[in-house]
């Protein structure tokens, strides 16, 4: 009768250690799903906390609804007058960062996955959904964080 072991303990067998182990047990097509979840700040735990000055003409596109940028792999869109949105520009469905806001949601230019601006997904490209941020909007600054 023959034994059946996990892919891990056949790795470990063969004498694979860290980065190499990772790399092999996650796969080609999901590595990035196993960095992301080993910190990359676009996907993962890491903490997302930083501050938008609207006076800056840095963010202007921010001053209208509807407008938006892209700052460190980080959607933020101007959904009405007084409120924004962020999420990952990351897409879940094939981990580009491709994903923009158009229309009063998030959609990615790659395939086609649309997204809530709670990061929802609303088609089948985009079932598996997006990471979400914080937002707060005072006076001149809009805090987006995790």
């Amino acid at each position: 009768m023959t034994e059946k072991i996990s892919r891990m303990e056949f790795l470990k067998s063969m004498g694979f250690k860290g980065a190499s182990l990772l790399a092999i047990y996650c796969g080609a097509s999901a590595i990035s799903s196993c960095i992301n979840e080993a910190g990359d700040p676009t996907n993962g735990p890491t903490a997302i906390d930083f501050t938008l000055d609207l006076n800056d003409p840095a963010n202007a596109q921010l001053l209208n609804t509807g407008g938006y940028l892209v700052i460190n792999k980080i959607v933020v869109a101007r959904v009405s007058t007084d409120a924004f949105a962020a999420v990952t520009q990351v897409c879940s469905h094939e981990n580009r960062s491709k994903v923009v806001f158009r229309n009063d949601e998030f959609y990615c230019t790659e395939h086609g996955a649309r997204y809530t601006l709670e990061g929802k997904g609303l088609n089948s490209e985009g079932k598996k959904g997006i990471k979400a941020y914080n937002t707060e909007f005072t006076g001149t600054s809009v805090h987006v964080f995790a």
